[in-house]
């Protein structure tokens, strides 16, 4: 099942929007979750590497469970969902539609 998302477009003079569909293709969904995917490597790597600092900084035994704890933790905070990267090219398709209206 494709991912879609329904956003509300303006309707000159009127007070309600209409709202419309937008899907993403296969293919486009299958490049947002790869580049999701990177993104998330590459975040949960900095997450290490921040969270080996702030243990070295408030003096904190460096048990690995601990260091992949809070690494999860601030991964957690600062990761998006793929969710999140469908919905920003469903809102980009969608201002492609409609930018000439």
């Amino acid at each position: 099942m494709p991912f879609s998302i329904r956003l509300p477009r303006e309707v000159p003079g009127s007070n309600y929007p209409i709202w419309e569909d937008v899907l993403l293709t296969e293919a486009e969904e299958r490049e947002v979750e790869s580049a999701a995917k990177i993104r998330s490597i590459a975040l949960l790597n900095e997450c290490l590497t921040d969270a080996e600092a702030i243990m070295r900084e408030r003096n904190m035994k460096p048990f690995q469970t601990d260091l992949v704890q809070l690494a999860s933790e601030l991964f957690g905070k600062r990761s998006s969902h793929e969710v999140f990267w469908k919905e920003a090219k469903c809102k980009e398709k969608f201002r492609e539609m409609w930018k000439s209206l």
